[in-house]
């Protein structure tokens, strides 16, 4: 790591390391024949354990499937799914085949599905037809909604359309894809409404993974313990994709995060890394049988998603035996690491900051205004640039115009301060973002959907603190002329159309906004009064990294 010490300024750029310049399927293949006999994958929940040739062999099979359902190279399929062993082999053998891969968030429904299916052009979509949580396969046909999208293809999970498939394979070219070619979208909230398409390529994913990987001290004897989700990046890149290029065995406990089947899966498959937001830490630790778990084959983990508490990383180290915890800073948009303490790294370091910048990453902080380049020790707009940066927002150059600019950097519009030693602060985020429990939310995008409301008149989303999920979302409502509501009338209108984790969790009704004298609403003031009246000071002051 090298800092621009001549002038004090905010810059940092992580060490020069060789990148991989491999396909997700390359990669995979090159690990298999590393560790042949090396237990890649466990998932807990489905009986399922591969070694690397094993996996490597049930994701040629899967390409042979991808290829006989006619699907062209840089064709879109979508896997809306929660964590499952297709889940991995459709992201192997999409690369395989040629094909880029769109995760969908198993939260979505019918409104957020519809708009997916209709902005990323998926013409084949995996997925479960029902689980505890939904029936995919009755959400999935009240977003068609007798349209005519470009989705032709729905393959569901452990039954017989994905036998057939499988069945019916036919020969691909292997090696179709370029390291530079899209290999993967995910959406994310957008700050001006609809979610954004972040198009990721195989050498952001592939060397994101490295950068991780090196900073966690990650090799072929880690057993990764990843109750994360595949969808996001914690599950997809810092889990996949770390344990893909180290050769290190992937553990999944179960479908949807639960706190006993973590522990269990720890102490039964000798997990030596553990995964999480600061939730599932809590979760955990909070269970009545906790003490009679054997955790003590943990030594490294990585806590994200949310701003993770110091005192909370403190009970970690002792209660779990996880004495080298630490945390990394990224958004989808840049792979999603772009800073990371090393698991070595002093205690405060590792609990006090989000680290230094990670391999081949330039960082730098500027005026969130001007965008001068700010000295050490002074809070801006964090930036960076590098092989991480995405390719751009699907079908959005406007988008991507007004976040990377001409020379290649990545405005994250969030919040930081650098340390004269390189290391970052996290500070909050400039943007208008509520992280609840490891979940994106941006306040546009909810706002927009409860104007479709036929009551509502006008209606801001804030974020407030919160002890078990970081934040949660609070709306204010103005109501139309005339009308009255509810909380939970507000709330069982957004059920089924919105992710649970967007609908308000409190609702407040007002006869008008804080406003500036410009009429620019003020939502600091209404966070603040919310946090006042709702007696959660304590928690807004907690200390964090």
């Amino acid at each position: 790591m090298t800092t621009n010490s001549a002038s004090a300024l905010s810059y940092t750029r992580g060490p020069a390391v060789p990148l991989i310049e491999k396909t997700i399927s390359q990669l995979l293949a090159h690990t298999a024949a590393r560790f042949p006999k090396g237990e890649a994958l466990v998932v807990c929940h489905q009986g399922v354990r591969l070694t690397w040739a094993e996996l490597d062999r049930e994701v040629t099979r899967t390409a042979r499937g991808l290829a006989g359902l006619g699907l062209n190279r840089g064709d879109r399929v979508g896997i809306w799914a929660s964590n499952c062993l297709e889940w991995i082999l459709l992201q192997h053998s999409a690369s395989r085949a040629g094909l880029v891969l769109v995760n969908v968030n198993p939260a979505y429904r019918s409104h957020e599905l519809r708009y997916v299916l209709r902005k990323s052009h998926i013409r084949a979509l995996f997925l479960h037809e029902k689980d505890a949580r939904a029936n995919y396969h009755e959400i999935l046909e009240e977003s068609r909604n007798g349209e005519t999208l470009p989705l032709d293809r729905v393959i569901y999970i452990g039954a017989k359309s994905w036998e057939d498939m499988i069945a019916a394979g036919v020969d691909c070219p292997e090696d179709l894809g370029k390291p530079e070619d899209v290999a993967n979208i995910q959406y994310t909230s957008g700050t001006t409404g609809n979610p954004k398409g972040v198009l990721l390529t195989h050498r952001n994913l592939v060397n994101n993974g490295m950068a991780i990987g090196l900073a966690l001290g990650a090799g072929p004897d880690d057993r990764i313990c990843a109750p994360v989700p595949l969808y996001h990046c914690f599950g997809s890149v810092i889990g996949s994709m770390v344990s893909c290029v180290y050769g290190a065995t992937l553990i999944m406990p179960s479908p949807q995060f639960d706190a006993h089947a973590t522990l269990a899966a720890v102490q039964n498959e000798h997990a030596t890394m553990l995964y999480g937001v600061p939730t599932m830490y809590v979760a955990e630790m909070s269970l009545p049988d906790f003490e009679s778990f054997d955790l003590s084959s943990l030594t490294k983990g990585v806590m994200s998603g949310a701003p993770c508490p110091i005192e909370l990383m403190k009970k970690v180290g002792e209660r779990m035996h996880v004495q080298r915890m630490t945390i990394p800073y990224g958004q989808t948009e840049s792979s999603p690491v772009i800073t990371l303490s090393s698991v070595d790294d002093t205690f405060d370091h590792r609990v006090m900051t989000v680290g230094p910048a990670l391999a081949n990453t330039e960082v730098k902080i500027v005026h969130p205004e001007t965008g001068a380049d700010l000295p050490t020790g002074e809070q801006g707009e964090l930036c960076t640039r590098g092989y991480l940066v995405m390719e751009g927002y699907d079908a959005d150059p406007k988008a991507t115009d007004a976040v990377v600019d001409s020379e290649g950097w990545l405005h994250t519009g969030d919040l930081a301060i650098m340390r004269p030693d390189g290391y970052i602060s996290f500070k909050g985020r400039a943007k208008d973002t509520i992280i609840r429990g490891g979940e994106n939310i941006y306040p546009v995008e909810v706002e927009q959907f409860l104007h479709t409301h036929p009551k509502i008149a006008d209606v801001y989303v804030v974020g407030i603190p919160d002890a078990k999920l970081g934040e949660t979302v609070v709306a204010w409502v103005r109501l139309k002329n005339g009308h009255t509501s509810t909380p939970e009338e507000i709330q069982d209108f957004c059920r089924g159309k919105i992710a649970y984790f967007k609908i308000p969790q409190y609702v407040r009704f007002v006869s008008d906004f804080p406003m500036t004298v410009t009429k620019k609403i003020q939502k600091f003031i209404m966070r603040d009064l919310e946090i006042k009246e709702r007696g959660l000071e304590e928690i807004a002051n907690q200390a964090t990294a």
